[in-house]
C-alpha cells in the first residue's frame, strides 16, 4: 500500500461515536473512562500545581490574551504622546513636553520589560507555540507517522488576525531598532529620541517613512481592533452560521470592525503623518546627530 492509500484509509473510516469537541479543548480526551468515580469531599480536581487538568492550549491561549492587555495599554499611551496630542496641538514642538513628561513610565529600567518586551515577547511566541501544538494535534488524530503522511495533512487555518500579527512584526522590530535601538547603542541612551527625530526622517526619506509608517499603522491598528472583538466576542466568526438574520448580524458586526479599524488607523495617521510627518528636518547639532543615528540603520542608511 502506498503512501496515498495509507493516508486514504487513515482519513476515510466509518465515524465513531466520539464528541466534536477538539482533543485541546476536551477535558477527558476522544475516549474518556467509562465510568470515573467521584472525588471524596473536599478535594478539588487540580494538578500538583493547583493549576488544573488544563492542555497547553488553554494556558498558551490565556498567556496570547493577556499579553495583549499589557501591550495595549502602552500602545494606547504611546499613541496618545505620539498621534493625538500632535493633532491637537498642531505643533510638535508644543507636544514634546507631553512625551517627555510620560516616557519615564514605560522606558525606566523596570517598567520597560513589563510594558514592552516581556508582554511582546509573550504574546508572539505564545501564538506560534499554540499553532505548532495544534499542528502536532492533528497528525496524532490522523495517525500520521511517516513524513509523506505529514505533507498530506494541512496545517490549521490562520485567521485573518493572525496573519496581520505576522506581518505587523517586523514593522514593529525596525520603528523599535529606530526609535530604541541604534539610540541605545549609538549614545547609550534615547534621550534625544522625541516626536523632532520622527519629523528630522520623514524629512530625509519622505517615501520610504510614510509607507512604512501607513504600513505600519494601517497592519496594527487592524490587528489590535479585530484582535479585541475576538476577545470580547464581537467577531463576526462568533455568530452563528446558519440563518438569514444570523447571516445578517454577522455582516453587521464584520462592517463595525472594519470601521472601528479604519477609524482608528486614520486618527493616527492624521496626527503621526499628518503634523509629525511634515515638521521638517531638525538644524544644529541636534540634527547630526539625527543624521548620524540614520545613518546606522540597515539598507536605509546608505541613502541618508
Amino acid at each position: 500500500m502506498d503512501d496515498q492509500e495509507s493516508l486514504l484509509g487513515l482519513t476515510e473510516v466509518e465515524p465513531s461515536p466520539v464528541e466534536e469537541t477538539p482533543v485541546e479543548y476536551s477535558k477527558d480526551g476522544y475516549f474518556p473512562p467509562s465510568s470515573s468515580p467521584s472525588p471524596p469531599p473536599g478535594y478539588s480536581r487540580t494538578s500538583t500545581l493547583g493549576l488544573g487538568n488544563h492542555g497547553p492550549a488553554y494556558y498558551l491561549t490565556r498567556i496570547q490574551r493577556y499579553s495583549s492587555y499589557t501591550f495595549t495599554a502602552f500602545a494606547s499611551l504611546h499613541i496618545v504622546n505620539t498621534s493625538l496630542i500632535p493633532l491637537v496641538t498642531r505643533s510638535v514642538p508644543t507636544s514634546e513636553p507631553y512625551l517627555l513628561l510620560t516616557r519615564p513610565a514605560y522606558q525606566s529600567a523596570l517598567m520597560e520589560p513589563l510594558l514592552v518586551v516581556l508582554p511582546l515577547f509573550a504574546h508572539v511566541a505564545s501564538g506560534i507555540a499554540l499553532r505548532l501544538y495544534r499542528r502536532r494535534i492533528a497528525l496524532r488524530r490522523y495517525g500520521a507517522e511517516s513524513l509523506s503522511d505529514r505533507r498530506h495533512i494541512p496545517w490549521p487555518p490562520i485567521s485573518g488576525t493572525s496573519k496581520l500579527g505576522y506581518a505587523l512584526v517586523p514593522l514593529l522590530g525596525f520603528h523599535m531598532l529606530a526609535a530604541r535601538g541604534l539610540p541605545m547603542y549609538l549614545h547609550g541612551d534615547s534621550a534625544l529620541v522625541n516626536l523632532s527625530y520622527l519629523s528630522h526622517g520623514f524629512a530625509l526619506h519622505p517615501v520610504v517613512s510614510s509607507a512604512g509608517f501607513t504600513a505600519l499603522i494601517t497592519v496594527g491598528a487592524w490587528h489590535v481592533v479585530w484582535g479585541w472583538a475576538r476577545w470580547l466576542g464581537l467577531a463576526p466568526r462568533h455568530g452563528q452560521s446558519s440563518g438569514a438574520e444570523q447571516e445578517l448580524v454577522k455582516k453587521q458586526r464584520w462592517y463595525q470592525v472594519n470601521g472601528l479599524a479604519a477609524a482608528v488607523a486614520a486618527l493616527w495617521m492624521a496626527g503621526g503623518l499628518g503634523v509629525v510627518g511634515r515638521a521638517g528636518k531638525v538644524a544644529g547639532w541636534v540634527g547630526r546627530e539625527y543624521d548620524e543615528l540614520y545613518r546606522a540603520l540597515p539598507v536605509l542608511g546608505r541613502f541618508a
